[in-house]
């Protein structure tokens, strides 16, 4: 965890009373992708897990599909780049051109707290700083790939990064997230063609319409034993 946290002296304050102290903070690391040669982001980030980042960004733009795409990632820390070469020339598809989820998947309400309870046990740096967010691939019994990032988009791209890299299969499954679903974690989830995404938080009105048209259940608020469900419920059993 020293890779991605940092110790800084700090003064504790309250109502009564001021005293000295050390607290820990999370690291900020500024990142730019380039893609054959080209530049296309820079990206404030938690220096972990880079190659999948990149990979999971270019996915969730378009710009690359699949592992085969990839011919190489070279990852230079020191100038804070991650560079990405394709076997051949990639057509970008049109961000907003996203076919809708299909799947049968169905799961229990228990088995979506139980899951829940098991991510929040995975997130060890959020516990040690409050300054990150998670996000998780999982199946309706476990969590298969975890990430945390300071980005919520970038948790959720570290995860597809991961799926990609390691041929991991995303459809048919879940994502979890701690963050807020905005429009953008709505397209990131369907383009992967996962059918189920779950939040610890709040849907904005364009995610919970993409969700609908899209054919992607979404689940918000999942915390404490409790849940807000917005859109196709029937992957919900019970």
């Amino acid at each position: 965890m020293a890779d991605i946290i940092e110790q800084f002296p700090i003064w504790r304050v309250t109502d009564t009373s001021r005293s000295i102290d050390t607290d820990v903070v999370v690291r900020e690391f500024p990142l730019t992708i380039t893609l054959n040669n080209k530049e296309v982001a820079t990206l404030p980030c938690s220096p972990r897990n880079l190659k999948y980042l990149a990979a999971g960004f270019l996915a969730s733009e378009g710009l690359i599909n699949s592992h085969d795409d990839i011919a190489r990632i070279t990852i230079d820390r020191k100038k804070g780049t991650v560079r990405v070469k394709t076997n051949k020339d990639i057509k970008p598809a049109p961000r907003n051109q996203v076919k809708k989820v299909d799947s049968d998947i169905e799961i229990s309400a228990p088995q979506v707290f139980a899951l829940m309870d098991d991510f929040v046990r995975h997130s060890e740096i959020f516990k040690a700083t409050g300054g990150v967010h998670s996000a998780a691939l999982a199946d309706a019994e476990k969590i298969l790939v975890f990430s945390e990032d300071i980005g919520r988009h970038n948790a959720i791209d570290k995860v597809f990064g991961e799926c990609l890299l390691k041929d991991i299969a995303t459809a048919g499954r879940l994502l979890i997230t701690s963050g807020r679903v905005s429009s953008e974690v709505m397209l990131k989830v369907a383009r992967r063609n996962v059918p189920l995404l779950i939040s610890r938080a709040a849907p904005t009105s364009l995610g919970v319409r993409l969700a609908q048209n899209l054919g992607v259940t979404l689940v918000g608020f999942a915390r404490d034993k409790k849940m807000n469900l917005y859109a196709n419920e029937e992957r919900l059993k019970g």
